[in-house]
């Protein structure tokens, strides 16, 4: 089973309790954005452009919210950040309930709460290392992480059920609920200031170092490129409301199989995390990346073949569940092999690789949808993770050799 020695500590125990009531929420309003957009304009191209929109908030600050969090008292802008995405949700909610109907606010509103986002996760991470000793950051991370699927299972979900019912505008308003609650357990957390002295000024300087930084860490650029490889061209989430309308038979406002679809990954994810205690142990890290993100690909192939919503659960539950695999070990690589000073800005860019990725690949897998088809689009995708992830392990080994280092016999 999962390790649950860090929840002993009391300060991590009050992060990961901020993680579990925000899970759901969130979760609500990544499908009511997607949902709403196919209603308005009756196509995945939109849909796709929604990850277009968002994905240039998240290289900015991301970015900059990484240098950020590297100079000021974490605790604070974790509460900022949050209040921020709380009030997005807030107008996207009061724009569904009188009905506007109008992508490009949609859209706006998107760009705004991914920008506080992109400034509240890098922060989330690299808060992990502070409140938990170097041994237990795995287990640490494995808890966070199945917390988040969590949501991700249940709250599409919940989705799927709540949108015949109450409509899509209450999606919304669940996660200004989730939101304003979790401000309770962050404003808990001990002050976190930077180590290095006191507060400063974060600019293009200190953005820049973090890149320096990571040039001359070879193995953490190589965790960055398989995941950007397996998201960008593996991650088929755009042509699911499709999908679920004209594959497997939804109604046009919306049904179960939209819910099945968006909860499939978390499905995966939430098991493997559930049974991760094993993984902990595992210290050749790099030839565990590799071989989660080609099970993704092969999975996520497979998935496009489908016909039967049940037979497309399963293969997409299994990317899943290879997928937290690898996030379980690339977010264990990250904090371990960085400085504390640095560790910010590097969760800055493992956040515009995380969640950008999957933005490109909303782009990418909506115009691709529309020119060859949804079975075409995800199937080519996931063999095209297989083949570059293994060419680009031949042209940078020291990835795929690299092991964790060993727990203190005293641990």
């Amino acid at each position: 089973m999962v390790d649950r020695r860090p929840l002993k500590i009391p300060a991590y125990r009050r992060l990961w309790m901020s993680t579990a009531v925000t899970a759901i929420g969130s979760q609500l309003t990544a499908v009511a954005v997607p949902k709403q957009i196919f209603d308005i304009t009756g196509s995945s191209g939109f849909v796709g452009l929604t990850g277009a929109v968002a994905l240039v908030p998240l290289l900015v600050f991301g970015l900059w919210g990484g240098a950020i969090a590297d100079t000021v008292d974490r605790r604070k802008l974790l509460l900022v950040t949050n209040v921020g995405i709380a009030l997005t949700s807030a107008v996207l909610w009061l724009q569904a309930f009188i009905g506007l109907r109008s992508v490009w606010l949609v859209l706006a509103l998107l760009a705004v709460n991914q920008a506080f986002f992109a400034i509240n996760m890098p922060t989330r991470s690299a808060v992990v290392a502070r409140l938990v000793p170097e041994h237990l950051i795995a287990p640490a991370v494995a808890l966070g992480s199945t917390m988040s699927t969590f949501g991700m299972v249940f709250g599409p979900l919940l989705a799927g059920a709540v949108l015949p019912l109450l409509g899509l505008s209450t999606l919304y308003l669940v996660d200004v609920a989730a939101l304003s609650l979790t401000l309770i357990a962050v404003w808990k957390l001990p002050s976190l200031p930077p180590l290095n002295g006191p507060s400063r000024r974060a600019g293009l300087r200190d953005v820049i170092d973090g890149f320096r930084y990571l040039a001359t860490q070879k193995v953490l650029l190589a965790s960055f490129l398989v995941d950007i490889v397996a998201m960008v061209f593996g991650m088929p989430r755009a042509l699911f409301p499709e999908m679920a309308e004209r594959t497997f038979g939804d109604p046009p406002g919306g049904g179960p199989a939209l819910g099945w679809l968006y909860a499939a990954i978390p499905v995966g994810s939430m098991l493997v995390g559930l049974f991760s205690g094993w993984l902990t142990r595992v210290r050749r890290q790099g030839v565990a990346v590799v071989v989660a993100i080609c099970a993704w690909g092969a999975a996520v192939a497979a998935f496009g073949l489908s016909s039967s919503l049940w037979l497309a659960v399963i293969f997409i539950a299994l990317a899943g569940g290879a997928d937290m695999v690898s996030a379980i070990y690339r977010m264990s690589i990250l904090q371990v092999a960085t400085t504390d000073e640095m560790r910010g800005r590097l969760q800055g860019v493992f956040t515009v690789v995380v969640a950008g990725g999957p933005r490109i690949a909303d782009l990418t897998h909506g115009w691709a949808a529309a020119g060859v088809g949804t079975a075409a689009a995800a199937t080519g995708g996931g063999l095209l993770v297989i083949v570059i992830v293994l060419i680009a392990m031949a042209l940078l080994p020291a990835f795929f050799r690299y092991r964790a280092p060993a727990e203190p016999e005293s641990a």
